[in-house]
């Protein structure tokens, strides 16, 4: 029974036997010299070719990557933990430039990064003979420079600079930084004065939920300035993925890099996702997705097998008003004199703009007193270039019409993808069902949700396939990729269509070995999808018909 729930196509081929390795004992006592672990194999991992390899990190993860800087660099200037904290966060965590900077002018660089006073400037001494000043008496009583309060149990609290306030004013600014403003380098409040509050003060100055946040804010400058990290755009996640293979811009150009946090189920105290309701999102956590995304541009979701160059242009034209232009280009035209925007509101090619009260023929854009009485004939198309005209809108009109093809498609699969959450629900209910009305287990019911999870993964596929379609260049290689893309969508429609039939008793074994089969099969065909579009970007098989960065092509029209 457990071969009807195997849905992955790897074969369980790593397991070895004594014959297969050759490694039988010859005299029977058990004891050749070696132990058994030394024959243990490794799991085979293959990954695919659309596939990479990240790890997810948790925030006491980043925070030992940050500490190892740290005392990377403490070891080679011989400084303290805090000062080479503040001298990695001026240098956005570049090791290698901060030891270069740091060499050539050790003084400068402490003082850019507001970890030492600038050393005073060495004055000439006068030829005049002065007079000592006398110093003023020590005043027993301590005034903040900041608040002005006078009180005899006030703290004076100061940084190396000396530049003393009280215990209050600086809780209250260290706070505002880090609260109200997300600042994790909290200079001293004196004015012109540079020198940031090191880590010890900051956990002294403030309350313990402020210090948590404070950390947190070292931990995303620390992920921002790391080419290999980011942080899951997911609400309440606070994962961090590191993908090296994604680190560079010139890889986007022949790999997408999706990838996932590893949270999965979040707790209830979690915020849901804006676009989702709270049932949807419990929803969401019953089939156990993780938080998949992009590394490598802002797309929070899987926009796989279109790189993300396309995909961003494919959003862009989605978005902006490029086509309601286009649509203007197809269906009106400018005035020959005043330019002005005309559109035909009547059957008769004899135009006259409102503007200008020029007249002209709407088919050739000639000046309607050369048409005389033969107006219907516009014999001066050639003369007067109306043929280029005629063909200038029908080729909007032709660009237009293919845009919204691929267009179409593509929202039909988007918002089949966001009905899949309601087809959860539906799901489970039908599963709960098939117990009561059969002698099938809980376990033995889940190839539904499988199925369920799988179209909703292929929808996601199929979606993007339109965005990449489009903007493929005509050839073998687009009629191929094509092909590949039919024959998904119509596994996925006819699997679709077997999780909406209604559920009869009799008809349970019949269905439930119909839907696993077909799980499969969906699986195998989005595989294919994948690994030949994955593939032909590694090989350089695509070409575009616009101008994709790191890709050659025209630029769009």
């Amino acid at each position: 029974m457990s071969s009807d729930y195997e849905f992955s196509d790897e074969e369980g081929d790593d397991v070895f036997d004594d014959d297969d390795m050759g490694m039988q004992d010859s005299d029977g006592d058990g004891d050749d010299g070696m132990d058994m672990d030394d024959f243990k194999v490794a799991p085979k991992t293959t990954r695919k070719a659309y596939e990479l390899e990240y790890d997810s990190l948790t925030q006491a993860s980043i925070e030992k990557l940050m500490e190892k800087d740290v005392e990377h660099i403490r070891g080679i200037f011989g400084v303290d933990a805090s000062t080479a904290g503040l001298l990695l966060r001026h240098m956005s965590w570049n090791k290698e430039r901060l030891i270069e900077k740091y060499m050539d002018n050790a003084n400068k660089m402490l003082v850019a990064a507001g970890a030492a006073v600038p050393e005073p400037e060495p004055t000439r001494p006068s030829r005049r003979p002065t007079r000592k000043a006398k110093s003023p008496p020590k005043s027993e009583t301590f005034v903040c420079s900041i608040c002005f309060d006078d009180a005899p149990d006030l703290t004076p609290l100061a940084l190396d600079c000396t530049h003393a306030a009280c215990t209050g004013c600086w809780s209250a600014y260290i706070t505002s930084k880090i609260r109200d403003e997300a600042e994790h380098a909290c200079r001293c409040m004196a004015e012109g004065c540079a020198l940031v509050a090191p880590d010890a003060f900051v956990r002294a100055a403030v309350d313990d939920e402020t210090y948590v946040r404070f950390q947190e804010l070292l931990v995303r400058h620390f992920v921002a300035c790391t080419p290999h990290l980011k942080f899951c755009p997911y609400p309440a996640c606070t994962n961090t993925v590191s993908c090296p293979a994604a680190a560079s811009k010139t890889s986007l150009t022949t790999v997408v890099p999706i990838v996932s946090c590893g949270a999965r189920g979040m707790s209830s105290a979690s915020a849901p996702a804006a676009s989702m309701t709270q049932s949807q999102e419990l929803v969401r956590q019953a089939s156990g997705k993780e938080h998949k995304f992009c590394f490598g541009c802002i797309i929070d979701s899987d926009h796989r097998p279109v790189v993300c160059g396309v995909a961003l242009l494919w959003l862009k034209k989605c978005r902006d008003d490029s086509e309601t232009a286009n649509w203007i280009k197809s269906n009106t035209k400018e005035c020959g004199k005043c330019m002005s925007t005309i559109e035909k509101n009547g059957g008769c090619n004899h135009m006259t703009c409102k503007k200008c009260k020029h007249e002209f023929c709407w088919v050739c854009m000639g000046p309607w007193s050369e048409h005389g009485t033969a107006w219907y004939s516009c014999n001066r198309y050639d003369e007067k270039g109306g043929v280029d005209a005629r063909d200038s809108q029908s080729k909007s009109r032709a660009s237009l019409e293919r845009y919204l093809h691929y267009y179409n498609r593509w929202a039909n699969h988007e918002q089949s993808a966001k009905l899949a959450l309601d087809l959860f629900a539906k799901t489970e209910k039908k599963m709960e069902e098939m117990q009561i009305t059969s002698a099938l287990t809980w376990i033995e019911v889940q190839f539904m949700k499988k199925a369920v999870e799988e179209v909703d993964k292929c929808r996601m596929t199929l979606k993007w396939t339109y965005a990449m379609a489009y903007y493929l260049a005509k050839g073998n290689q687009k009629d191929l990729f094509e092909d590949n893309q039919r024959d998904l969508e119509r596994a996925v429609e006819d699997l679709s269509e077997l999780l909406e039939s209604p559920i009869e008793p009799e008809n349970i074994p019949t269905l439930r070995q119909k839907v696993t089969d077909k799980t499969v099969y969906v699986q195998k065909r989005n595989t294919i999808v994948l690994e030949d579009t994955a593939d032909g970007f590694l090989e350089g098989r695509w070409t575009w018909n616009v101008t994709v960065d790191g890709f050659d092509g025209p630029e769009e029209a």
